[in-house]
């Protein structure tokens, strides 16, 4: 094991600490990243030899949430980790991204990087921590790396750029930019903003470059002190040889295929071609081989057009948008839906809504606990006319879905506004690119469709990116599947008319430039603008009022020291209303209640029961009660739960009363009215008042005034027992005391 060494910098107000040499000395690079009370591991390990087959770079990361490091236990049965929590998955996604453009691509030894969170304080982010810390490992690892790299998150709070905020300033801040970069090009961004203009954007993204230095500068004295001596970088597997027979064979045929707009039709005569090599070269090259070399003549078929001739994959311009095409409201019985076609790429995006009860539950290791607002993205197999196994969603799929959440989740309404859970679930039924920002645009439409209240309309667009060895380059305004897998990037960008709310970079170079950022962020406005017009022209404005399917939501307050009441002990008295009306009930601790239900006359229902529940007595009020007890002298009746009213026998009937049982038994109901409330909270009641009308109340109360003024009855020769005030409630007790002798 190498001897303990500890690099710090200061950024952002706290010391950013990295140590080697501690723990983990069996990997073949280890560091553990510090960050206020933050900590995280990561380990680098390489496997000696190659898995046969293998034609790709073998990288895996994983990132291991350990609910300890929040100080919580697990939820479910077992009460230990399962499966990643999805910011868990989109944490290493995060570290993927700028980490991967910078291993060699001829590398075929499997790679696995491991980020285990240790310690959290909820204040510090531990995501960028780990690509800093994937970074380090590798930097002081044998494998071959051109890092090293440095992220950072920035954020915007009155007018200011804030680096690395707090989670509490983040909840202030009008954008969260996440920043990965190397010494001279920004290599990932990801970004969630309110609306934000492109040129504060810009201006984060220079932010955050610059306070990479100071990370990259401290891993390089990382490298310096304990570096281990780097491997070889392996050679490619394509001779110039195969590549010149190849190009031969086919002449000047390709560039006519790769003109098809269909993509159908394209990729059937790319297996025609891709046949005849195989045929014509196959006693000499492997299929795969060949298939390899018939690839890099597309790849360089497609770049020079580009560069060369300002000519696309299907013969658009360099800013043409595809044809785009959409639908609202076409599924009948769904809450609210819509169809965005954008070339042959189509999504299906259906809108649910439901009582805040059915929020989202999280068990990770941030401070929210509840998520309303969910976006999920699924991916099928037909979509790209594959044969694919169906199961759990992939890294790719919740990945794509949390960038479209993200960049939808800004114009979402209040809970105050709109207490609705909304989930959102688009359906990818053709992909050719960029199905993550048609999901955008189609989950936009279905919010609206939905009747959802939305700040406005989102729209995303997917910027590509074409370069050469000269130095060249040029910037795509939507690009489609060849153009990214050709191509050097994809910058997605997503936002409304008055700024971007979404933002997701990642490039297969080693970095671009700020020059190319600048111009993907202006050709994506104005490529956005356009696709909102389109938009508009299906659906300008949210529904007036949700579907009839949907639940209505209804709102109501109470008194806090009530909720007791509605909820009932272990739950019983809500339990029941909810099965009464058919109707969910939603309780917060400040009193407000919100009921809801596909049925107007259940839902006010309910609401009645929860007033008569956390109703107060007041004078002038009518109740119906039961009759609970006789008294001699009068009757008590249950106005509200766990709340009694006295009716004196004089108050019981618009006649003259010789008995109670005369005109009341327990169990009756009764309708009273309310004539009085004494200091300690008594209740006097009047049925006689129910009968006189308007002024029944105050001639009660004056009567009432009466009896309790007037002087008591003495007792003479202890053979009477004297009359009892009106004010004593308690029922005749039997005098046990024994008897004088």
């Amino acid at each position: 094991m190498l001897q303990p060494q500890s690099f710090e910098c200061t950024l952002g107000g706290r010391q950013l600490i990295i140590e080697t040499g501690k723990v983990a000395g069996q990997a073949d690079a280890a560091v553990t990243v510090t960050y206020g009370e933050t900590v995280i591991l990561v380990t680098a390990c390489y496997a000696r030899g190659v898995r046969e087959g293998v034609d790709f770079l073998p990288l895996t990361i994983d990132y291991e949430e350990r609910l300890y490091a929040a100080g919580k236990i697990p939820g479910g049965f077992i009460r230990r980790e399962g499966r990643p929590s999805q910011e868990a998955i989109l944490a290493c996604r995060l570290t993927d991204r700028p980490i991967r453009p910078l291993l060699p691509k001829t590398w075929r030894n499997e790679i696995q990087l491991i980020t285990t969170v240790l310690s959290v304080d909820q204040e510090n982010e531990p995501d960028v921590m780990s690509v800093i810390g994937a970074s380090a490992a590798l930097t002081l690892s044998p494998i071959p790396f051109d890092g090293p790299v440095g992220a950072v998150h920035v954020g915007y709070i009155n007018g200011e750029m804030v680096l690395n905020p707090t989670s509490q300033q983040l909840a202030e801040s009008k954008m969260d930019v996440i920043v990965a970069s190397t010494r001279d090009k920004v290599i990932m961004l990801e970004a969630g903003a309110s609306e934000v203009p492109e040129d504060i954007i810009n201006q984060a993204i220079r932010f955050g470059h610059e306070a990479n230095q100071d990370i990259i500068r401290l891993q390089e004295r990382l490298r310096q002190t304990c570096g281990k001596t780097k491997l070889p970088v392996p050679g490619g597997v394509l001779s110039e040889e195969v590549i010149r027979e190849v190009a031969a064979v086919l002449g000047d045929r390709l560039l006519p295929v790769l003109a098809d707009s269909d993509k159908a039709l394209r990729e059937e005569a790319l297996r025609k071609l891709n046949a005849e090599l195989i045929e014509k070269l196959g006693t000499k090259y492997t299929e795969a081989v060949i298939a390899a070399a018939l690839d890099k003549q597309i790849h360089s078929e497609v770049r020079k057009a580009v560069l060369d001739r300002g000519w696309r994959v299907g013969g658009r311009a360099i800013t043409e948008i595809r044809p785009i095409s959409s639908n609202v409201g076409i599924l009948p019985r769904t809450h609210g839906s819509a169809l965005f076609t954008r070339g042959q790429t189509q999504v299906l995006n259906i809108a649910t809504l439901g009582s805040m009860g059915e929020s989202q539950q999280l068990d990770g290791l941030g401070l929210e606990e509840t998520k309303r607002f969910m976006h999920h993205y699924n991916f099928p197999g037909f979509s790209t006319g594959e044969v694919r196994r169906t199961g759990s969603p992939s890294r790719r799929e919740i990945g794509h879905g949390a960038l479209a959440e993200r960049a939808l989740s800004q114009v979402i309404p209040s809970e105050a506004d709109f207490p609705y859970t909304i989930r959102l679930v688009s359906e990818a039924l053709s992909s050719s690119g960029s199905t993550s920002m048609a999901s955008v645009c189609a989950g936009s439409l279905s919010l609206m469709d939905a009747g959802v209240p939305v700040k406005a309309a989102v729209a995303g667009i997917a910027m590509g990116l074409v370069t050469d060895d000269a130095g060249r380059w040029v910037v795509l305004t939507d690009i489609e599947g060849w153009e990214d897998a050709h191509g050097d990037m994809d910058f997605k960008i997503a936002g409304t008319r008055n700024g971007i709310t979404a933002i997701q970079m990642d490039t297969k170079l080693q970095g671009i430039t700020m020059e190319v950022v600048d111009k993907a962020l202006a050709d994506g406005k104005a490529a956005r603008m356009v696709i909102l017009d389109k938009m508009q022209a299906t659906i300008s404005a949210s529904r007036p009022e949700v579907s009839q399917y949907a639940p209505r939501m209804h709102k109501m307050k109470i008194n806090p020291d009530k909720i007791g009441a509605v909820i009932g002990t272990g739950g019983k008295t809500i339990r029941s209303i909810i099965e009464q009306t058919k109707t969910t009930i939603d309780i917060e601790d400040d009193g407000t209640v919100i009921i809801g239900s596909t049925d107007a006359s259940s839902a006010q229902r309910a609401i009645e029961i929860i007033e008569g529940l956390t109703r107060e007595p007041e004078v002038g009020a009518t109740f119906t009660g039961k009759v609970s007890r006789i008294l001699e002298f009068g009757a008590m009746v249950e106005i509200l739960p766990g709340k009694d009213g006295l009716v004196h026998i004089s108050e019981l009937a618009d006649h003259r009363v010789n008995k109670v049982e005369d005109e009341v038994k327990i169990g009756d109901e009764v309708t009273v009215k309310v004539i009085g409330i004494d200091n300690l909270g008594r209740v006097n009641l009047s049925r006689r008042a129910v009968y006189a009308g308007e002024s029944g109340v105050a001639e009660a109360a004056e009567r009432a005034a009466k009896r309790a003024s007037a002087p008591r009855r003495p007792s003479f020769g202890g053979g009477s027992r004297p009359r009892r005030s009106d004010d004593d409630r308690r029922p005749p007790q039997r005098d046990r005391r024994p008897p004088f002798r």
